[in-house]
């Protein structure tokens, strides 16, 4: 079981910058990949940026360029660095972590932060 705290969100104009940190507890040792999905108002559920266990990183589209995701596995937290922020980004940022125990994966959730790119 792993919980996953989120911090972070708030309001911001266009042009700032926020970071999200996302604190992991529980089986801690056994997480594979961390990372930060998003739901904007009225949409599904979208990947942002993802750690994988293998060290690599991945962005939508969307954010390459201007958000940045760091590890820090010695304190069991991932960061959203989200620079040069945009109304589209506005969203419910969710932190996401995966297991795999047995061969069964497994994934969880954080409780959710909001973010708000408004002048």
């Amino acid at each position: 079981q792993v919980v996953l705290v989120e911090s972070g969100g708030g309001r911001v104009q266009p042009g700032g910058f926020l970071r999200l940190s996302c604190v992991a507890s529980g089986s801690i040792s056994i997480i594979g990949d961390m990372g930060w999905f998003r739901q904007p108002p009225g949409k599904q559920r979208e990947l942002v940026a993802l750690s994988t266990g293998a060290g690599d990183e991945r962005y939508s589209d969307s954010v390459k360029g201007r958000f940045t995701i760091s590890r820090d596995n010695d304190k069991n937290t991932v960061y959203l660095q989200m620079d040069s922020l945009k109304p589209e980004d506005t969203a419910v940022y969710y932190c996401h972590a995966t297991t795999t125990v047995t061969g069964i994966g497994y994934a969880y959730w954080g409780q959710g932060t909001q973010v708000t790119v408004s002048s």
